[in-house]
């Protein structure tokens, strides 16, 4: 989805010392520098593009096209097509995703789970020590 397409804008922010309590919709993108407790959950009608980033703290759900994380979650997450974890994310919850990007440092205590037909597209990979 985004690798032709032009990412959507960060319209909103969430600034650091704000916090939210109860759920956030969001259309285009959010980035999130403060802490919200409850769901944050994008749009459908549009692609869409959340940042959590290192100061930020999500207590809750998380649904979106691309979700890019650098702080801490307690909580799933829901990327239905990219997620990208910095080095200081911390997420406290099942993690579903079309495709993942995980950075050295981040760290997951839940289940990781490929979205159905995620991995259709992509052909077999096969470790190279078993090829002798």
């Amino acid at each position: 989805m985004f690798g032709k397409k032009k990412q959507p804008p960060i319209k909103s922010l969430i600034a650091q010392g704000t916090r939210i309590d109860g759920n956030v919709i969001f259309h285009d993108g959010l980035q999130v520098d403060g802490e919200v407790v409850g769901d944050i959950r994008a749009s459908d009608e549009q692609p869409s593009i959340l940042v959590v980033s290192l100061e930020a703290t999500v207590s809750g759900q998380i649904h979106a096209d691309h979700v890019i994380i650098n702080g801490n979650v307690k909580g799933p997450v829901h990327a239905f097509e990219l997620l990208e974890l910095q080095p200081k994310a911390r997420i406290e919850g099942d993690v579903s995703y079309k495709a993942l990007e995980m950075h050295q440092g981040a760290t997951i205590s839940g289940q990781l789970k490929p979205m159905v037909g995620a991995l259709e597209d992509k052909p077999t990979l096969k470790l190279a020590a078993n090829n002798h």
